[in-house]
């Protein structure tokens, strides 16, 4: 079987996966088992497909048929698309797992219905990826973000209809900015294949006008601030599977709309776009991790986080986008590198996290961590996953989101030493940003691992708390597995990645490892070695293990138990921290910055004009009859109110108007000359 043919059994898969929980809509249980088994079937197919052309390098294209003359079907698996593949397989196989338990939280509420949109808004992500003509692209585009507006919406309440109007909104306000730049490529070039749009004779404003349109359009899908009002609404409001996907994969579709564009299409030659790429993701990263600060449901904060990376993800690809506009091909793939390493990388976390708060509210049955707390001993595996994730998010060494990270603090460097004056500077305010974010991710995630996790528990529910079913289980622990992984195993996979980055580029392979070691094509400028450093980290934690080993016996016996120590007060359970409280002093100190939140989001105006648009439909619709025909209605009822006097319903006057009739008739011939 040929990797074209486990790409096309993989979609396969999926859409059997949705037909049969259409089938099955009468047996919930059954449609939710069966279309969570194809989707985890058709993400197996998807990595088998993936990993063998990223190690191998090859570019695949095939023409199927298509039923429109004007736009070819044309699949294009090349190692952008494969990356992009095997992200969304890897994280399906996990939440496709992991819905064979949580899914029955929505038995009765239309399970076979999310099961379906689940396996069509899947299908359609893996099937965008890949295709190489601008029609397509968009019909799979559009199918993607309506699969998903019907899972934001899939509890049917008013917070779900609202977030669910404002992603739809804000999503397709994006798909006509990327129509509008597909269709200045198709005037330009002459045709809706990929493949013609990079040979469109374009002037420098029209490019400029296509990059301004695709990043502003893939942005609004990707979450960066100002357009990221939707996130924080929507992933909430879905099931929490369908989060993770959203949440690591799809906002991820809107980066690699920006970079096939920028970079793919337009060879990202004008300088100016990438410096702009790069200040929208410092600016993301910042905010959305102090916005995801001041959150108190899991939920949001985690969606907050989402604008954080995609943030930091950007920068990696700003920083591309000026190496390959000032002809530096080490600092292009650096960035890029970084870039892809941290999609990858956040789409294994976030996925986690999302899963891990799933785990945790299908327990307590709440969102707000002020009614968590002590869940480490009740549901001990998902504890130590969630753990996992939220070390690897806040970048701690040597799990994956540090070894990511550590690559676009090595091209930042680069770009400061190497570069104009215009890097020299813009290099240093972003490595500034850049650890500010990390300093407050981590402040944020000690905050919810301490709150959720730790201490005692807040709510009665909380108390009752036991560990989620197996496959949940399963689902949470193998993407923690992967963060350890990725992160550890950086040596071997960096290389696939920056693979990826330079056949953008065009550009020889740069060197990006030295034995088990990590360098950014100059062992002089830095190194790392992940592995060494797991290493040392487990020997240092062998430790504290040997002296509680000695020392617990004799200790034992004189630990106190019953309250904390409250400085002498009577302890009340108030004076625990809360998630409030433990970020107050942040939040007090950067007003100004909490209250543009509202102001950049654009989902308050979008809904003035949709009420505007309403408003006028309901003016204008019965223009029509209230000008038109009722004034000719109003006139036949004159008109007939006025020759009613004719009608008195007497037999002989009847008689009399057919013989007046007939006497006309007569005379009509011999007053036109008729003889």
């Amino acid at each position: 079987m040929t990797l074209l043919d486990l790409l096309m059994l993989s979609i396969a898969l999926y859409l059997v996966g949705a037909v049969g929980a259409l089938l099955w809509h009468n047996q919930e249980q059954r449609a939710c088992q069966f279309s969570g088994i194809l989707a985890a079937l058709g993400g197996v197919a998807g990595i088998a497909a993936s990993v063998p052309l990223l190690l191998s390098g090859e570019v695949i294209t095939h023409q199927l048929a298509s039923p429109f003359s004007f736009a070819d079907c044309v699949i294009r698996f090349d190692p952008l698309s494969g990356f992009m593949v095997l992200v969304i397989s890897l994280l399906v196989v996990a939440s496709a797992i992991y819905s064979l338990s949580y899914m029955r939280e929505y038995q009765g509420k239309g399970a076979w219905a999310m099961g379906f949109f689940m396996n069509v808004f899947i299908a359609s992500m893996v099937a965008l990826v890949v295709s190489d003509n601008a029609f397509y692209f968009i019909v799979f585009f559009e199918m993607m973000s309506l699969a998903s507006y019907f899972l934001v919406i899939s509890e049917q309440d008013e917070s779900g209809v609202k977030a669910g109007l404002q992603y739809f909104l804000i999503a397709h306000a994006g798909s006509v900015l990327i129509m509008i730049a597909f269709f200045i490529l198709y005037r330009q070039s002459g045709s809706l294949n990929f493949a013609d749009f990079k040979q469109a004779d374009l002037t420098q404003w029209q490019a400029s006008a296509v990059f301004l349109l695709a990043f502003f359009g893939f942005g609004a899908k990707a979450g960066m601030i100002t357009l990221h009002g939707w996130l924080p609404q929507a992933h909430p409001a879905a099931p929490s599977h369908a989060s993770a996907l959203m949440s690591g994969v799809m906002v991820k579709i809107g980066v690699f709309g920006i970079v096939k564009v920028s970079i793919d299409f337009l060879g990202a030659d004008t300088e100016w776009w990438g410096y702009m790429v790069l200040a929208f993701g410092c600016v993301s990263s910042v905010l959305g991790v102090m916005y995801a600060l001041a959150e108190h449901d899991i939920k949001r904060l985690l969606a907050y986080h989402t604008v954080e990376n995609v943030g930091i993800i950007l920068m990696g690809v700003g920083i591309g986008m000026i190496g390959i506009a000032n002809n530096q091909p080490v600092l292009a793939s650096l960035g890029l590198l970084g870039g892809l390493y941290h999609l990858l990388n956040h789409a294994v976390f976030k996925g986690l996290l999302f899963l891990g708060a799933g785990s945790v509210i299908y327990r307590v049955h709440t969102k707000d961590m002020e009614k968590m707390g002590g869940l480490a001993k009740l549901m001990p595996y998902t504890a130590l996953a969630f753990l996992i994730g939220t070390m690897a998010i806040s970048a701690l060494p040597p799990l994956n989101g540090f070894v990511s990270e550590w690559f676009i603090y090595q091209s930042l460097l680069t770009m400061s030493k190497e570069g104009t004056f215009a890097m020299s500077i813009a290099g240093p305010i972003s490595v500034v940003m850049l650890a500010i974010t990390g300093a407050l991710a981590c402040m944020c995630f000690v905050k919810v691992f301490g709150i959720c996790f730790s201490g005692a528990p807040r709510s009665e529910q909380a108390t009752k708390a036991t560990e989620v079913p197996l496959p949940m289980v399963i689902g949470t622990s193998s993407l923690a597995v992967l963060c350890i992984v990725l992160g550890v195993g950086a040596p071997w996979i960096a290389p696939t990645i920056s693979g990826v980055a330079t056949s953008l580029i065009n550009s020889d392979a740069i060197t990006v490892t030295q034995g088990a070691a990590l360098i950014p094509d100059n062992p002089s400028q830095a190194i790392l070695s992940t592995p060494v450093i797991a290493l040392t980290l487990l020997g240092l934690l062998l430790v504290p293990v040997l002296v509680l080993a000695i020392f617990k016996g004799p200790k034992l016996p004189q630990r106190h138990s019953g309250d904390p120590w409250a400085c002498g007060y009577g302890y009340e359970a108030r004076m625990s921290v809360s998630a409030g409280g433990f970020t107050q002093p942040l939040r007090a100190m950067f007003v100004p910055l909490y209250a543009i939140r509202k102001r950049l989001n654009p989902a308050p105006l979008l809904s003035l004009i949709l009420a505007k648009t309403k408003a006028a439909a309901a003016y204008l619709e019965p223009m029509f009859d209230n000008k038109l025909i009722l004034p000719i209605a109003q006139f036949a009822m004159r008109i007939g109110k006025r020759v009613q006097w004719l009608q008195y319903g007497d037999f002989r006057t009847y008689c009399l108007y057919m013989v007046i009739a007939l006497l006309v008739l007569l005379f009509i011939p011999v007053e036109l000359g008729v003889n």
